[in-house]
């Protein structure tokens, strides 16, 4: 660290040690005993300017006051039947540690789908999740290999990521804004493993905007990763939808225990122990209560066009593959006229076959081979196709035979599932 930096931990040090007791308590509490690290890592988070990073640790610690933050692990979320609902539609736990000891948490953006509890509930998860990481498993990691460990790497799996990740972004806005706010520079990298077509053209037009110091953390990783992840981390602390030869998560076919998303994993065993040891003895005087409510502040400048572009690079996706249209006027993509018998016919096969663990990737270069272009051409009509014969909501019985040609398209049906729908053409 340079000499200017050092400077800059002094002079925000000295303007912390001005603020009034209650904020120095709370400071406390989120520096556990590491008080330069943390002012370092407001500083990171703008750009070393001491005015900027002094105004966003002031709001921080308000924030955390006004919300009785420091208290938030005595609020066990109860019952436990509705803790257990919120883990199972908030997708997210720890895996383990990096072979340098960084905590390895995974988050599945995916199939997370928000809708067991009141949007109250999850951020009080989301925010006892990470003062649970910064009083408990950040302090215990620092003390077993005699150095600070004040970071995390986060793995975050897209499978199942539709466009209907849309009616969750209000949410996802306000989590994210929590973490950007209050809780910065906690991540080393983000490792974005089996990510669909949707993914890759939100990440298109998102990543131009931010900053070059959190474009370096995120790295798309290759199928479900694990050849790479296993570089950082041992297999035992790999997440289980990584643990897969194949790409695809294995949220569905895994044991509680194994399932670093589910209740019965020891991390989220410990963490609720925890919280409802801390209550004690007024634990069932909470069986009355509703969640715990925390005022959200408002999202910056940068979040605020990010979100604005994510909705509509959605929206473009939609209107693409006719997820814009009415049910009765599907909208056609014929961009991909049949090109062989041969082709058609090994289409057909693979369909019958669309259960096999490496089906979908067959289907692919079948219809590379039917289509004008190779495998980088025309990646939406792909994605679709692949991801239609790996569900089964391609109908098989839509492509046997001796089709002369095709066109499909999405439609939205009227429970609002988006699924795939067929065209069989005339000569």
């Amino acid at each position: 660290m340079g000499i200017a930096s050092q400077d800059a931990i002094n002079q925000l040090s000295a303007l912390v040690e001005e603020v009034d007791e209650p904020l120095k308590v709370t400071f406390k509490t989120i520096h556990q005993g590491y008080p330069n690290e943390t002012l370092v890592r407001f500083l990171k988070a703008r750009e070393w300017s001491i005015p900027k990073a002094h105004k966003m640790l002031m709001d921080c610690l308000n924030w955390r006051i006004q919300n009785h933050i420091d208290i938030i692990l005595n609020k066990p979320i109860i019952p436990a039947d509705l803790y257990r609902k919120i883990r199972d539609s908030q997708l997210v736990g720890m895996s383990g540690y990096t072979k340098d000891g960084h905590p390895v948490f995974a988050i599945g953006v995916g199939l997370s789908t928000y809708d067991k509890a009141s949007v109250n509930y999850y951020v009080q998860s989301h925010i006892q999740i990470n003062e649970y990481r910064d009083r408990v498993i950040l302090p215990a990691a620092s003390k077993k290999y005699g150095r600070y460990i004040g970071t995390c790497v986060k793995v975050l799996d897209m499978t199942g990521l539709k466009l209907s990740a849309l009616n969750q972004l209000k949410l996802l806005t306000i989590i994210s804004t929590v973490d950007d706010l209050n809780y910065p520079e906690k991540t080393d990298t983000y490792y974005i493993v089996n990510a669909p077509y949707i993914f890759s053209a939100c990440w298109k037009v998102v990543k131009p905007l931010l900053q070059e110091r959190t474009r370096r953390k995120v790295q798309v990783l290759q199928g479900c990763g694990r050849d790479e992840l296993l570089k950082i981390v041992d297999y035992a602390s790999l997440p289980h939808f990584c643990k897969r030869e194949g790409s695809g998560s294995s949220r569905h076919s895994t044991s509680g225990s194994d399932d670093c998303f589910s209740l019965d994993h020891p991390f989220h065993q410990q963490l609720y122990n925890y919280i409802k040891q801390q209550q004690g003895q007024e634990y069932v005087a909470l069986l009355k209560q509703g969640s715990f409510h925390v005022d959200v502040p408002e999202p910056d400048l940068e979040g605020i066009k990010i979100v604005k572009t994510i909705e509509s690079a959605l929206h473009k996706i939609g209107d693409l593959n006719g997820l814009n249209h009415s049910p009765s006027d599907p909208k056609i993509d014929d961009r991909c006229p049949a090109r062989s018998t041969t082709a058609r016919r090994r289409l057909a096969a693979l369909v019958w076959s669309h259960s096999s663990r490496h089906a979908a990737a067959r289907a692919r270069g079948a219809f590379d081979e039917m289509t004008d272009g190779g495998p980088g051409d025309d990646g939406t009509f792909h994605e679709m196709i692949a991801n239609g014969l790996r569900s089964g909501h391609i109908p098989s019985t839509r492509f046997l035979g001796e089709m002369p040609s095709f066109r499909a398209a999405f439609v939205k049906k009227e429970n609002s599932l988006m699924q795939f729908k067929c065209f069989r053409l005339e000569e």
